[in-house]
């Protein structure tokens, strides 16, 4: 055995390793490019990813100190720059970048990070056309929410007073950029839905970059925007820029300009409206008016105002005619009632028992009045009457013969 080799343990090995890294300092301070692959967002806050190209791949992770300054939340497939130091994983002997800073490739962190809140707001609904309010037609109060030095309050103010002067304007001066504007933004939609004291909102400011412009993409201005009672129209840059404050809000305005042609009438459009209806509302009285002249001159001319007694006469002639009518009528329905009453009575004359009596027969009946059809039913001695059709018998029964029964 070789008494002069140098024996190490695993340990003191990958702390070798990680203090001779750590001490190179082309791996301190180095920015690899690459794509993100199996990453994890841990609940620590830690981020875990593995950064690859087309001939390797190497182990990251960016801690919750560094991962709160990002912009964007990077996924899987993201092509990214990141910029850290090398070192060791002495536990497990694993070389791995620690990021500090993370930025796209090819595409900025403050559009990716507006995408990526895009999809997901969107995906709630909050861009729904079916949850959009309708704006009012004729507002008598505008609330404005800008910066009350910037050129867009002056634009609105200015077209608004040409366009609809009968319209109050009232102004919730805010920041529009920068740390707090998108805060204060959200105090000022808070004031008007609760003191409900306009009938529509333009939030909005002029041009910018797209960081100039980042306030309006803030997530909780975005969904207050969206749960607001009172119509809202997001008036923010130029014609071809697009916020989320854009996409949440009633209506989307190119420039704050627009948002004030939009929000109120122009006064001589609605003069000429009124005008319009106006003179429609003339030409269908004047319409109906000769409609009705004609049909008085045609009443006019009728029997009954020109000759009134012939009228009279032809009514008496009409009306004698329907007098016949009905006279003729019920003395047929009396004769068919009479008819039919006189074939009833016959039916029930057949059916009377007593009218046999009339033939000579008679019909004997006891005290107690009751038809007697047998000698059963009397006794030697017994009172009995006789029924005959012109009057009664009294009798008494002194024998009885009990004849054979027919049949």
């Amino acid at each position: 055995m070789d008494e002069n080799r140098r024996i190490v343990t695993v340990t003191e090995l990958n702390e070798y390793l990680k203090m001779s890294i750590e001490n190179d300092g082309h791996l301190q301070g180095i920015f690899i490019k690459g794509e993100i692959s199996n990453f994890t967002n841990h609940r620590s806050g830690h981020l875990y990813f593995t950064l690859k190209d087309e001939g390797g791949c190497l182990f990251s992770v960016m801690f919750r100190s560094a991962a709160a300054k990002l912009k964007f939340m990077p996924e899987n497939g993201m092509k990214v720059i990141c910029g850290g130091r090398i070192s060791v994983f002495v536990k497990n002997g694993q070389y791995q970048l620690y990021v500090e800073t993370m930025e796209p490739d090819g595409v900025g962190a403050l559009y990716i990070a507006y995408e990526q809140l895009k999809r997901k707001l969107e995906a709630e609904g909050l861009f729904s056309e079916s949850r959009k309010k309708a704006l009012p037609k004729i507002p008598s109060k505008i609330g404005v929410i800008t910066s009350p030095t910037g050129a867009a309050v002056r634009d609105i103010i200015n077209i608004l007073g040409r366009r609809f002067p009968y319209a109050e304007i009232l102004l919730y001066p805010s920041l529009v950029q920068g740390d707090g504007a998108a805060k204060n933004m959200i105090e000022a939609l808070d004031y008007f839905d609760a003191t409900r004291s306009v009938d529509v909102i333009i939030i909005g400011r002029g041009g910018g970059s797209i960081e100039d412009l980042w306030a309006f993409n803030d997530e909780a201005l975005v969904r207050r925007v969206a749960a607001m009672s009172i119509p809202i129209i997001s008036a923010v840059g130029h014609e071809t820029d697009f916020t989320l404050c854009d996409f949440a809000a009633d209506r989307r305005a190119p420039t704050p300009s627009a948002a004030a042609e939009i929000a109120a009438p122009d006064t001589r459009e609605l003069i000429q409206k009124f005008e319009n209806v106006s003179r429609k509302l003339e030409l269908i009285e004047t319409q109906q008016i000769k409609i009705y002249r004609e049909k008085l001159a045609r009443l006019g001319q009728s029997r009954a105002l020109t000759s009134p007694k012939n009228f009279i006469d032809d009514k008496r002639v009409a009306l004698d005619v329907l007098e016949t009518r009905l006279f003729d009528r019920a003395k047929n329905i009396t004769d068919n009632k009479k008819a039919r009453l006189a074939a009833i009575c016959a039916k029930l004359e057949a059916l009377n028992p007593l009218s046999v009596l009339s033939r000579g027969y008679s019909a004997v009946f006891g005290d107690d009045k009751t038809l007697i059809k047998s000698v059963d039913q009397v006794s030697v001695g017994d009172e009995i009457s006789f029924m005959l059709s012109d009057g009664k018998i009294g009798a008494t029964v002194k024998n009885i013969d009990r004849g054979e029964k027919n049949g």
